[in-house]
């Protein structure tokens, strides 16, 4: 069975040694130790997988974790699966609010701008 370094995690998913061991250190990772060395197994690298995964869609450690956890109990999918629905409708409320306060924004800074702009056309009219 393949093994890998944290040295080659480090390099396949642009990521800190640092950062891989926060996630061993929060219980999401548990490579195994050969003396000082870690050996991270197939399934540890499709965990650190996951989590990168699940942090792009906005999730919290916590939420990454109950996934996980679901995910290696014995029982049906079924109940995972509704789980992640939940919480990707949950984020996506989320983002649709952020992408409504931002658009918000960005009108009140075409406004600003307009407003700045006929100042300026007013000054150079004037002098």
């Amino acid at each position: 069975m393949p093994s890998y370094t944290i040295t080659q995690l480090v390099r396949e998913f642009d990521l800190t040694s640092r950062t891989v061991r926060f996630y061993e250190d929060q219980g999401l990772l548990n490579p195994a130790r050969e003396g000082r060395n870690r050996i991270y197994s197939p399934r540890d690298r499709t965990r650190l997988k996951l989590i990168l995964r699940g942090k792009r869609l906005g999730l919290s450690l916590q939420e990454i974790r109950e996934l996980m956890d679901m995910y290696e109990s014995p029982q049906d999918t079924a109940q995972q699966l509704q789980c992640f629905l939940k919480v990707l409708d949950v984020h996506k409320q989320k983002l649709k609010q952020q992408l409504k306060d931002i658009e918000g924004m960005l009108g009140e800074i075409v406004q600003h701008e307009q407003h700045c702009e006929n100042l300026l056309a007013q000054q150079k009219q004037s002098a």
